[in-house]
């Protein structure tokens, strides 16, 4: 099977691209992001705060830190030390607490106070890449310009045959998806594969004969 899927046509790598997003819509109908928020502002922290940090362990770190911080200046007016240990536990703190600050005094600076929505705009606040910025457009502001890619997408999408790029190369393998997914599905198709990714393809050892989608999986039994 792998072999045969490896020489897909383009339009048949479509299809299956499709048929897979439709059955693991139906299989996780309530998919979105684990990250607990209340608007843009908390969900642009909580997601640079989760890079290479688990959602569940954000979730435990945001609450008292959104009771403290309400807005972006106030994120922009904490100190330096003050935020690296409120967030401390969540990994690379100096760097996460100085992007923090840094993107909410430049929303300040430039953006009347409020979390920007577009691509182009986001990508210019400090500790934004394309993943984060496209996890605030799709979830607060339903505009879809891109795919999230984290760890879970990257993995299905290798395994599922959907790109040939490795983990360090997550622009490509957004360039990929979107060539295979219709635009109306890019949220959700991320947010799918993350679900689906936690709950039956992990990492180590996948659980493929309870994958929904072992039929059109070219990788299916084989890791």
């Amino acid at each position: 099977m792998a072999k045969t899927m490896a020489r897909e046509s383009k339009a048949k790598l479509v299809a299956r691209a499709s048929e897979i997003a439709r059955i693991l819509r139906k299989r996780y109908p309530g998919a979105r992001t684990a990250l607990n928020y209340n608007n843009a502002l908390e969900l642009l922290v909580a997601t640079i705060l989760a890079a290479q940090c688990t959602d569940a362990r954000v979730n435990m770190i945001t609450p008292g830190l959104f009771k403290k911080y309400r807005t972006a200046a106030e994120f922009a007016r904490a100190s330096q030390e003050a935020l690296q240990e409120e967030i401390r536990s969540a990994g690379f703190y100096r760097n996460k607490a100085k992007n923090i600050r840094g993107a909410c005094a430049k929303i300040v600076a430039d953006f009347a106070g409020q979390v920007p929505d577009n691509m182009e705009a986001l990508l210019s606040l400090p500790g934004v890449a394309r993943k984060t910025a496209n996890v605030v457009l799709g979830d607060i502001f339903n505009k879809r310009e891109g795919i999230v890619v984290d760890t879970h997408v990257t993995r299905l999408s290798r395994r599922m045959r959907f790109t040939k790029h490795k983990s360090n190369q997550g622009d490509k393998i957004e360039k990929d998806l979107m060539s295979l997914v219709p635009m109306k599905d890019w949220t959700v198709f991320s947010h799918v594969l993350v679900f689906h990714g936690r709950e039956t393809c992990t990492a180590r050892k996948p659980k493929c004969a309870d994958c929904v989608v072992r039929e059109l999986c070219p990788s299916a039994f084989e890791v």
